[in-house]
């Protein structure tokens, strides 16, 4: 295996996430697409790009907004599973999200280096795939 060399992010606000295990550099804040998806651990950010990932294995996955092809996405330095990666949105509605990125909240560390725990209520009742809210 090679070297690993990771990407370091610079933004004009100097707002970053990363893995909350590694403090890997994952996105710039100005790439947030919506900050307004749900998932098992609570809180969820779609991104319109992200860095220092890979991907797993394509699957379907049926959501509350419909049937998505999805990958799920690990930070490259340690391993650590911080999301997914859309790959087809097999609604019409839902197209926008393709080629986009959540990154769940508590996998990820804010640009202040904190972390957000998962409430209880969201752990027991929640699911393991984001939606958006409706407004």
């Amino acid at each position: 295996m090679g070297r690993l060399y990771a990407m370091v992010l610079e933004d004009a606000a100097g707002k970053m996430y990363s893995c909350k295990h590694c403090q890997t550099h994952l996105a710039a804040s100005d790439q947030i697409v919506s900050k307004s998806f749900h998932c098992k651990h609570g809180r969820a950010y779609l991104f319109s790009k992200v860095v220092n990932v890979s991907s797993g294995i394509n699957e379907d996955r049926l959501m509350m907004t419909g049937m998505h092809t999805v990958a799920d996405i690990f930070c490259v330095k340690c391993g650590s599973i911080v999301g997914w990666k859309y790959i087809a949105a097999h609604e019409k509605a839902q197209k926008y999200k393709e080629g986009k990125f959540i990154l769940e909240r508590f996998k990820i560390a804010g640009p202040d280096g904190t972390n957000y725990w998962a409430a209880h209520d969201s752990e027991v009742n929640g699911s393991s795939d984001a939606e958006e809210e409706e407004a």
